[in-house]
This record gives C-alpha cells, sequence and structure tokens, in this order.
C-alpha cells in the first residue's frame, strides 16, 4: 500500500527517502503531510527548541525534592516535581468522576 518517496529538504535543499513505514506511521498517527525536513535538519531544530527552553530550580512543595520546570514559579503558589504534579492530576481526575 505504502510505497518510498523521495523528497527535497526545504532547509539544507537535500534529497531524502520518506520510506513506506514512515508513511505508515504517519498515517496511524493521522499526520496528512509529509515531511518538509530531512531527518538531521529535524533533529536540529528540535535540539534548537531544546537548548531555547529556559529551565527554574524548584522545591517540590510536596516531597521537597529538587526539580527543574519550564516556566516561572509563582512564589504564591505549590509547585510540584514531575512525579508529584502526575499524583495531583490523576487525583484531580478521579476526585471528578
Amino acid at each position: 500500500m505504502f510505497e518510498d518517496e523521495n523528497l527535497v529538504c526545504r532547509e539544507c535543499g537535500k534529497e531524502f527517502v520518506f520510506t513506506a513505514g514512515e508513511k505508515e506511521f504517519f498515517a496511524e498517527k493521522g499526520l496528512m503531510n509529509k515531511p518538509v525536513r530531512c531527518p538531521e535538519c529535524r533533529a536540529a531544530k528540535k535540539a534548537r527548541r531544546r537548548a531555547a527552553r529556559v529551565m527554574h530550580d524548584i522545591i517540590c512543595s510536596d516531597c521537597g525534592k529538587p526539580d527543574q520546570v519550564n516556566f516561572d514559579p509563582d512564589p504564591e503558589k505549590p509547585v510540584y516535581c514531575m512525579e508529584c504534579y502526575l499524583k495531583h492530576k490523576e487525583a484531580d481526575a478521579a476526585s471528578a468522576e
């Protein structure tokens, strides 16, 4: 059903293959558009986004563990490490039912 297709990267102009397996994955995820960047340029763009993210050190309001968050925490509100955040999120979802 799916066949490999040669595409041209809009960043570097290099030709790359959009494989049948990748097409199948895109279809399963409901992605309609073909990739416009080669794998190398996609990885570089992702790395730039991550590098631009400013992380803030916090101490979890529940467990006291040091962690980092990608937002500037409000000193008036509790802030949680990922583990405690997920526990609160699950508890909130359970109480909403």
